[in-house]
């Protein structure tokens, strides 16, 4: 057989790497990283999924380009894409399934543009719990207004996190100070009660518990109070195995998606949208996104479990000069490859621990 020179293609770029992905490809490089993510779960400690929470939240992209395929204009008034919301429900779909044969319970929660009503009789008939936030529209509206006053009750918000020392006091509220001296508008939260209504949206066939956070604002100009603003902020869910303060503090803890999208857009880059066609800038976010799930199983393959969460949590960049950027010197001796770490960080015996692990991980 002869040599064929176009069967090695020249070094290409980004744009040019993902022009050659088809739809298939894509759909199947998202497959294999589920596989792979399926694998990582069955190595966890028994109850690691027993209640799985699948947040979405949408986002934009924003560019300048005068030629970016699937770009629109916000409502903010940025030009971009908004690879993250568009025809969610049969992604929703696909992560159900994948979570559902290791998490004991499934609970889906996003804001108002993911409160899909033709879908929640479906969701709920499939066993799957949900905690979405609804629009403020006129018939909600009109259902607060109409309660009675011994229908609401003082809001206590539950604490984030739980204090592992002396609480400490409160520092002085600079920006705050400012806006009164310069007599700027101000709004202040004078308080918060909760209440809750079963409510039927039309194109369900059955009601769902509505929860009814009621906000008491004092609109402000310097010292000077204007006027006091209400304000009605909903949530639908067909959990009722939490009081309502509990629904709102899960509701409210989805918020954190939007740090993950926040590393995904600035940490590993992945929203860069660096071409001009849709579906290559979609092929370019899967393989640039496994960055960060390579450092997610990481985390979870970490025979000590805490510093496993810590790593988790850990912003992308920290994780790049913590495990990644690590100096070294590649020694070749004998039948030997040694490895010479070249610095010293906190993480480096964890690195070691993992390696170990997943030596155990292939040999079992």
């Amino acid at each position: 057989m002869g040599w064929a020179p176009s069967a090695f293609p020249d070094p290409t770029t980004s744009g040019d790497f993902t022009r050659r992905f088809e739809e298939a490809d894509i759909l199947n490089l998202m497959k294999i990283t589920n596989t792979v993510r399926q694998r990582v779960w069955r190595q966890q400690p028994r109850g690691f999924l027993k209640e799985a929470f699948i947040d979405t939240d949408g986002t934009i992209a924003p560019t300048f380009g005068e030629c970016k395929g699937g770009m629109a204009l916000s409502y903010k008034g940025i030009w971009g894409c908004a690879p993250l919301a568009e025809g969610c429900v049969p992604w929703i779909d696909r992560a159900i399934k994948l979570v559902a044969p290791h998490a004991g319970q499934i609970t889906l929660r996003g804001d108002t543009d993911f409160t899909l009503t033709g879908e929640l009789d479906r969701w709920d008939g499939q066993g799957v719990k949900f905690i979405f936030g609804m629009d403020a529209h006129a018939k909600v509206v009109n259902l607060a207004e109409a309660l009675p006053q011994e229908a609401w009750k003082p809001l206590d918000r539950l604490p984030r996190y739980e204090i592992a020392t002396a609480p400490r006091h409160k520092p002085e509220r600079v920006k705050e100070s400012i806006v009164r001296f310069k007599g700027y508008e101000n709004k202040m939260l004078l308080g918060e009660d909760i209440a809750e209504v079963e409510y039927q949206p039309l194109k369900c066939s059955g009601p769902y518990r509505l929860i009814i956070v009621r906000k008491n604002i004092s609109v402000q100009n310097g010292e000077q109070v204007l006027f006091d603003e209400i304000r009605y902020f909903f949530f639908i869910t067909n959990r009722t195995d939490y009081a309502p303060e509990q629904i709102v503090s899960l509701a409210n803890g989805r918020c954190n998606q939007e740090n993950v999208i926040e590393q995904l857009k600035n940490g590993v880059n992945a929203i860069r949208m660096p071409v001009d066609d849709l579906l290559s800038n979609w092929a370019y976010m899967v393989m640039t996104s496994l960055a960060w799930n390579l450092k997610a199983w990481f985390g979870l393959l970490l025979p000590n479990g805490q510093r496993g969460l810590d790593l988790i949590k850990m912003e992308f960049r920290r994780f790049l000069h913590a495990i990644v950027l690590l100096p070294a010197q590649i020694v070749r001796t004998g039948r030997r490859v040694v490895y010479r770490i070249m610095s010293y960080n906190g993480w480096l015996k964890d690195l070691f621990a993992a390696w170990e692990h997943l030596r155990w991980l292939r040999a079992t």
